[in-house]
């Protein structure tokens, strides 16, 4: 698969927290978790992740499949291949700037605080 430049593929792990636009997810479908969760807390689990995954000592799929609010958990956080205009703004612009095998620093959107790996 050619990068030319207006497709990416890429992997992210969620972690949802209170100012979250759907305080619910596959892990905590009542949100109990969620709205105990500040984004200050869910930023510094992510930073956490982020050094475990970069130093080797974690595999990303490994994390994402336990840890991640999002529905792509069950693929390891696989989100597939998308284009420009389909996800939201921060996160696509995010995506975009990485260079495959990246892993970006923690992605602010609605849906909570993100790390996001390019795949492709």
């Amino acid at each position: 698969m050619s990068s030319s430049g207006n497709q990416v593929k890429a992997s992210h792990i969620l972690i949802k927290h209170q100012g979250s636009r759907r305080k619910a997810s596959w892990k905590d479908p009542e949100g109990r978790v969620i709205i105990n969760t500040t984004r200050e807390a869910a930023v510094s689990q992510l930073k956490a992740i982020r050094e475990d995954i970069v130093s080797g000592k974690s595999k990303f799929e490994d994390i994402a499949s336990r840890i991640s609010d999002c529905s792509s958990a069950k693929r390891g956080g696989d989100l597939g291949p998308f284009g420009r205009g389909q996800m939201q703004k921060p996160f696509e612009e995010a995506t975009f700037a990485l260079k495959v095998g990246e892993i970006s620093d923690i992605v602010d959107t609605d849906s909570g605080a993100h790390i996001i790996m390019r795949t492709g």
